[in-house]
């Protein structure tokens, strides 16, 4: 063997890098473990110690921190460490109203709405979409009448084309995108998240987030969503306002009157007289609900909105001095903005009001404070704006309350400066600022002295965390463009937990039945073969954790199935030396020969699976992904551990003359004078196929087709476990009027105590509390069943994403068969080989479909079809190609040792059965293998994995079969005589 130092040299090389990675975990248990016994037992002196420890040196031999280490210890994904993994859309319709000034514009806003209808359906390339839309709505319309103006005139000239502006709103959404990219990392990495992982989408205009160990989703939510835009306001005081209101209150009781019900009128001279009865309630008591209703016939604005007055001369109620205008309970703001948004009202409302809520209600009373903005400028565009903030720190005020310090820029300052003075110019009537975010307002403190300095606090009601990421938000900068959460999954840190033990059960039991097969199997061989796997297993896990890929449970999957298919080189190169053996050869011309007539077939096998598993990560996302990266890497490290470092182990022995047995009595022999027909018999085979097929068609038409995952068809999915068993179907009645007649899916999750709801329930609407309005609906439902539950984990997925993910699935299926259909031709330079190659694929796909369809409901498990299914049926792709190049090179082989050029009839049967039934102990040895190995994963994997690994089970045994019974038959049919 040639190279044999330089082979020792690089894995020396690669296990000394996996070793200094794989410490960092030894180092980081080490300081955890500390913490634990310091603690004894309390969570917050154990926080405490590892903050002790963050800037302090653990790692002697280096000097590192703890905070270093703990970033390059193994990065666990959200199924094994529980967090959230957030899809961010940048709203690009938006944007482009926006750049053009907010048109009324009737094609123009035809053509926005007909391009997110398209986009949401699976298109692609938001600006393109939109074009195209107007140029159809409008064929002579020039859209560089909308978007060219003076703050763009170098980039966009007033004669500009149609395609020029489409190059000018390309480039502004791909800045956009870019920008929203760079301050939402900002945002996150001041938010404190371990590990946080980000990707732009390519070719979309969507961010993928994941954030291990956050359970806040609420936080998560404004943090992200926010697009913090910044406003300084003046503010009308109470009294200014109050005959706004009373106008409004009269003007909704004469549209809303009822024929019988009095009707309230004006009269701004009694004014005490009426705030002394607004100051009235209804009393207590069974006509309590009769004057709250004849209350709100009344007044229907003061039923729902309180005056903010006090106790004045007289014991007469008095209008209390201040900027909020009105008090509303949670529950009524809709309302009380449905009556300002009524036309006939907005008419009355003077155009310098706007009126806006307090950003959180009085956690005592829950109720909003309602402001009056003061809009003094001709544009509408407030006093002072975000651009002033240089710069944002979360404090702390003189009662050690929690507040943001605001730094402004010397030109803000300026300003800042003149607007307080104004604002504290009369003694008597101090006016208040509204300092305002996205249009909710943080604080509106009353200046009493010019700020001269630009600087200033943001004060209120505010937690810790609500100060330091409103800081962390203004510091970030606003986002050039709205952005939306349209896909989530939340993991709890108990089913987080949950998911780690199972991983490591069934990768040590996995394991464990590998090690035990092989060196039974193969004897002193076999012990090779299973140092060669410990060293395979030492360097997947280094290099993964070197290259700060994230741990998933499809990733462990991927391990364990790599450990797996890694024993087919062994396999192979075992069986070849077997035959040189019985043919007489010494051990060391039969070892040579064997790992030489074993690699074309371990080299095309292998391939084809890196190829598979290349498509894997370019189309999937998420977990798929994660799977994906195991199996790229672990395919290469199993090349070099399975072929070149067990050929060195193998050459050492020889060189000391050690005696080595590839069997024992009972194995040597195994599959020998078998002399099985499968070409004559390939006839029975398509009719067990064609059989399997077309009951899988009608179970399909019966069950009005497959079941979607919400991955493929949107929609929010929760796992909740609860105290007791439960009924299905008396969980789905109890949710059922909560979801307004769309009664969501209820069914176990693995154990009767886990249940699986998934709903569609306000998915496609563009309300920005469509979550809560969700997630209160089933917790209402829930709380129904008077059984304590936990929601362990949810996931949402818009239907924007679901489309995406269809298409993505449609391409990786289409786009592998190309591949496999030219490595084929290229390698064996016959084109129905290629062909049957593929069509066994596309009968493999239509196999594992069939068998869901018949099975779907028969066992106690989900069979939904999401994106882990197209993961496994790749998988299966990749079996199906690896059994078929094997059985396909030795019938090359065998072909090229007849020296004829064209065999055909029973001569070239003769031979084809030969190839099969000479690579039937390898083919048979690792399916048994690689199955109970999958095996060991579906019992003790968890049920979150356990529908991937069902496929991959069923995989596994429709692959052997149509390698053998079904793609090289079909090459034989398709080559004719030839």
């Amino acid at each position: 063997m040639q190279g044999k130092g330089f082979i020792k040299f690089l894995a020396i090389l690669l296990g000394i890098v996996c070793a200094y990675s794989l410490s960092f975990n030894l180092v980081t248990s080490n300081v955890e473990k500390n913490a634990k016994a310091y603690a004894k037992g309390d969570p917050l002196k154990e926080q405490a110690f590892l903050d002790s420890m963050a800037t302090e040196p653990v790692y002697p031999i280096f000097g590192f921190d703890y905070q270093f280490c703990k970033s390059k210890e193994i990065n666990l994904g959200l199924d094994l460490k529980g967090g959230m993994n957030v899809t961010m859309e940048i709203s690009l319709g938006e944007l482009v109203k926006s750049l053009a000034g907010n048109p009324d514009d009737a094609n123009f806003n035809t053509a926005l709405s007909n391009a997110q209808t398209k986009l949401n359906a699976g298109g692609k390339d938001f600006i393109n979409l939109f074009v195209n839309e107007y140029e159809s709505l409008n064929p002579n319309g020039k859209l560089a009448d909308f978007f060219a103006n003076q703050d763009n005139a170098k980039d966009l000239k007033a004669n500009a084309t149609n395609n020029e502006v489409k190059t000018y709103l390309s480039a502004q959404a791909t800045s956009a995108i870019d920008r929203s990219f760079t301050i939402i990392r900002s945002r996150i990495d001041g938010f404190g998240v371990v590990s946080p992982n980000m990707q732009k989408q390519e070719g979309t205009n969507r961010i993928l987030i994941e954030m291990p160990g956050v359970q806040d989703k609420e936080r998560v939510h404004k943090l992200l969503q926010g697009s913090a835009e910044l406003q300084f306001w003046q503010v009308y005081q109470n009294e200014e306002v109050y005959s706004v209101m009373e106008n409004i209150n009269t003007t909704l009781a004469a549209t809303l009157k009822d024929t019988d019900a009095p009707v309230a009128t004006a009269d701004t001279t009694k004014q005490e007289s009426k705030l002394a009865g607004l100051a009235k309630t209804p009393a207590a008591g069974k006509d309590s609900l009769a004057a709250q209703q004849e209350l709100t016939k009344t007044n229907p604005l003061f039923s729902v909105l309180n005056i903010p007055t006090y106790q004045g001369e007289n014991g007469q109620p008095a209008l209390r001095p201040g900027p909020v205008v009105g008090w509303v309970a949670q529950k009524d703001t809709a309302k009380v903005n449905a009556y300002f948004a009524r036309p006939e009202i907005a008419s009355i409302i003077p155009q310098t009001f706007k009126f806006m809520w307090s950003v959180k209600p009085m956690e005592a009373t829950k109720v909003f404070e309602l402001y009056a903005i003061k809009v003094t400028s001709p544009d509408g565009k407030p006093d002072l704006g975000g651009e002033a903030i240089s710069d944002a720190r979360h404090d702390y005020d003189q009662q050690g309350r929690p507040e943001v310090t605001m730094y402004m820029t010397g030109e803000g300052a300026a300003k800042w400066k003149k607007i307080t003075a104004e604002a504290a110019s009369d003694a008597n009537n101090k006016k208040a600022i509204a300092i305002v975010l996205d249009n909710m307002v943080y604080s509106a403190p009353t200046v009493q002295n010019e700020i001269p300095n630009g600087i200033s606090s943001i004060t209120g009601s505010f937690t810790v965390n609500d100060t330091q990421d409103l800081a962390n938000i203004l510091k970030a900068g606003k986002l050039p463009a709205p952005a939306k959460i349209v896909g989530e999954f939340v993991v709890g840190p108990s089913l987080g937990e949950t998911a780690i033990n199972n991983g490591l059960l069934s990768f040590v039991l996995a394991f464990i039945v590998i090690l035990v097969f092989m060196a039974l199997y193969y004897n002193k061989a076999g012990w090779v073969a299973n140092l060669a796997l410990v060293i395979n297993l030492f360097f997947i896990m280094g290099i993964l954790v070197s290259l700060g890929a994230v741990l998933t449970l499809p990733g462990i999957a991927g391990i364990i199935l790599v450990i797996g298919l890694s024993v087919d080189a062994n396999i192979l190169i075992f069986e070849r030396v077997r035959e040189e053996l019985l043919l007489g050869k010494g051990t060391a011309l039969s070892v040579k020969e064997g790992f030489k007539h074993a690699m074309p077939s371990i080299i095309d096998s292998n391939v084809t699976v890196l190829i598979l598993g290349v498509i894997l990560y370019i189309f999937g996302s998420g977990p798929v992904q994660g799977f994906a990266t195991t199996l790229c890497i672990g395919i290469l490290s199993s090349l070099f551990c399975a072929v070149l470092i067990s050929r060195i182990v193998f050459d050492s022995l020889l060189a000391k003359n050690a005696n080595i047995t590839f069997g024992n009595k009972y194995t040597l022999h195994a599959f020998k004078d078998i002399a099985f027909d499968f070409v004559g018999h390939r006839k029975v085979y398509y009719i067990i196929s064609a059989v399997i097929i077309t009951l899988g068609a009608i179970m399909y038409v019966k069950n009005d087709g497959l079941k979607l995952g919400i991955d493929f068809k949107g929609g929010r999915s929760y796992i909740v476990h609860f105290d007791k068993p439960m009924d299905t179907e008396d969980v789905k009645a109890k949710l059922a009027p909560h979801f307004e007649g769309e009664a969501p899916e209820v069914k176990t999750a693995g154990e009767d105590t886990e249940l699986k709801i998934t709903t569609t329930f306000h998915i496609t609407d563009q309300l920005a509390n469509a979550d809560k309005l969700v997630e209160d609906a089933l917790k209402t439902g829930l709380n129904e069943t008077n059984t304590k539950y936990t929601i362990e984990s949810n996931q949402k997925v818009g239907p924007i994403i679901a489309s995406d993910l269809v298409y993505s699935a449609y391409g990786a299926i289409l786009f592998s068969c190309l591949l496999m259909f030219i490595y084929i031709i290229v390698r064996f330079k016959k084109v129905n080989y290629g062909l049957g190659a593929v069509i066994a694929l596309f009968h493999d796909v239509l196999l594992v479909l069939s068998f869901y369809t018949i099975l779907d409901g028969v066992l106690p498990f989900s069979l939904e079809i999401g994106q882990d299914f197209i993961a496994a049926i790749l998988t299966v792709m990749s079996y199906t190609m690896t059994e078929t190049v094997v059985v396909f090179d030795r019938i090359r082989e065998k072909l090229a040792e007849t020296n004829k050029p064209d065999i055909h009839g029973e001569e070239r049967n003769s031979v084809i059965n030969f190839a099969l039934n000479s690579t039937l102990s390898r083919t048979i040895l690792t399916s048994l293998t690689v199955f109970f190995v999958l095996l060991v994963i579906f019992i003790f994997g968890g049920d979150s994995i356990r529908g991937f690994i069902f496929a991959l089970l069923i995989g596994r045994v429709i692959g052997t079969y149509s390698s053998l019974c079904i793609s090289t038959p079909i090459v034989v049919d398709l080559g004719k005589s030839k």
